[in-house]
């Protein structure tokens, strides 16, 4: 199946170009990039494809049956959008776009032409969030009651003045582009329930005078300090749903010097933290015993995990659980913690 990659930046070679190389169902026919010399850097790595600016060429391509989206994220509805009734079947990086509006956008266009339209939730397709989601589904937490989410990191703001940073282009800072991952973890494990209520705020705070910005490190590129820095660093908030309560803490910045990255999933019969993208304990008591352990087991790279699946969906029509119809939730809930910030209050969506 010939697919084609549409921005050649770093989640593109970092997961979607190798894992669409090993495998063998697949075969990058073109990569695409505004900046035609990031697709011609890819051309000559991976020795195959042709490389084009512009995206259109790629839809107008019979031989193009999938196309994954790897572009900033002000681009994501469109592009998706335009490939959808282009008859083609669209990988899309998270977030799925900047606002819930456009996520429905696309929602509509994936009914509409009835062609696959997953995004790139990959935890979905994480061994160790799969095993917990098990371990829930077979009743061994009992009642989860409460879910807390931490992604918090001391003074890691990417790319400062860039995209990243620049809400018109991105959406939001580090709720869009981190949060996103640990809210639908959550959602996902605990079976995606209704979302009733949510409660945020949100901070601009230590990026904001950019060229007095000290920081640890400073990945998607260098400063620009003629750039814009008009996102979240920092996020706080509360979400009821049909299921569990859902809290969350996140900041790419903060003036603690320590690193939490996990889940933990509160149930009455048992618990579990899960460390983002690593192992997960879990905390019972057995036969008036306090217990913990953690599971030992081969973990796979969940991008090669991704692409396999969108490879195999598209060739057999199989729903995957990264469906715009499922992800979309997450889209909603975001939105609404933004809109909560915004207006200081708490939003009531059912």
């Amino acid at each position: 199946m010939k697919v084609a990659v549409i921005g050649c930046g770093t989640i593109a070679n970092v997961a979607h170009i190798p894992s669409y190389m090993n495998n063998p169902q697949a075969e990058i026919k073109y990569f695409c990039d505004i900046i035609l010399e990031r697709a011609e850097k890819a051309v000559e790595k991976y020795g195959c494809g042709t490389p084009v600016e512009d995206y259109h060429v790629v839809l107008n391509d019979p031989e193009v049956q999938a196309v994954s989206v790897c572009t900033p994220n002000n681009v994501h509805a469109q592009i998706a959008i335009d490939a959808l009734r282009a008859g083609k079947d669209v990988l899309c990086e998270k977030p799925a776009a900047r606002t819930y509006a456009e996520a429905l956008e696309m929602q509509k266009a994936q009914h509409e032409t009835g062609r696959v339209l997953n995004i790139g939730v990959v935890n979905r397709f994480n061994d160790g969030v799969n095993r917990i989601k098990e371990y829930i589904d077979a009743g061994r937490l009992g009642n989860i009651h409460h879910v807390y989410a931490s992604f918090r990191a001391h003074r890691s703001i990417p790319g400062l003045g860039g995209a990243f940073t620049t809400k018109a282009i991105a959406g939001g800072g580090a709720l869009i582009d981190w949060g996103v991952h640990y809210l639908d973890i959550v959602m996902y494990c605990c079976g995606d329930p209704t979302v009733k209520t949510v409660t945020g705020e949100t901070f601009c705070k230590l990026g904001k005078e950019m060229e007095n910005y000290t920081y640890v490190n400073m990945w998607a590129g260098p400063p620009d300090y003629s750039g814009t820095y008009d996102v979240d660093d920092s996020v706080t908030g509360m979400i009821r749903t049909s299921g569990p309560v859902i809290t969350l803490n996140g900041a790419w910045a903060q003036n603690i010097g320590v690193s939490e990255t996990y889940i933990d999933f509160m149930g009455d019969k048992a618990g579990i933290r899960l460390n983002y993208g690593s192992d997960f304990t879990l905390y019972t008591a057995e036969n008036g015993a306090l217990v913990s352990y953690t599971p030992q087991f081969n973990m796979r790279d969940h991008f090669q995990n991704e692409i396999d699946a969108f490879v195999d969906c598209v060739q057999t029509g199989k729903k995957l659980p990264s469906h715009i119809d499922t992800v979309i939730i997450t889209a909603q809930m975001m939105q609404a913690i933004y809109d909560s910030a915004d207006q200081h209050k708490e939003i009531v969506l059912a």
